[in-house]
């Protein structure tokens, strides 16, 4: 029986680059020469450095810029709160990795109620969905890819 599993990753390696690049930029910058500003790749959250706090959010779009055009979707970032400390202002954008419980629940009722003759079944942090044809399985994800969630979602593991 054909099936396909949805799940919610980011490729860390596009992300260093993407923060790699960002920080070039920033380098190149004229209204950010003599300033105090950059950007930190730390295991799954990136920090975001500067004295000023709309400086972080000019920093938070060149950054999503890149992101963007490295093919990562923005909504994998979860800002945090702007911390200020002394001089430096700082925020930690943590990068959502997999599907929690709630949205795995929303996806299984989407695809339920959508009338589609297919199952979905949550296995860790990926909806296994598995059905008889090939064009309801497309059907599904063209559903889920409407239906409007914070989350960005990849479907892979197609077998058929």
């Amino acid at each position: 029986m054909p099936s396909f599993d949805i799940v919610s990753e980011v490729d860390l390696q596009e992300v260093r680059n993407a923060v790699d690049q960002a920080g070039r930029e920033l380098n190149n910058r004229y209204d950010f020469r003599g300033v105090d500003a950059g950007f930190d790749l730390a295991d799954e959250a990136i920090e975001i450095t500067a004295p000023e706090e709309f400086q972080i959010k000019q920093l938070r779009e060149i950054l999503r810029d890149k992101l963007a055009g490295r093919g990562i979707d923005g909504r994998c970032l979860e800002p945090g709160n702007i911390q200020g400390a002394g001089k430096v202002k700082r925020q930690v954008l943590g990068l959502r990795q997999g599907i929690d419980r709630d949205t795995a629940r929303s996806i299984t009722k989407l695809v339920k109620d959508s009338k589609i003759k297919v199952q979905a079944q949550v296995n860790g942090d990926k909806v296994r969905v598995t059905g008889k044809k090939r064009d309801d399985l497309q059907t599904v994800i063209a559903a889920v890819k409407e239906a409007e969630m914070d989350v960005p979602f990849q479907f892979n593991n197609f077998r058929d």
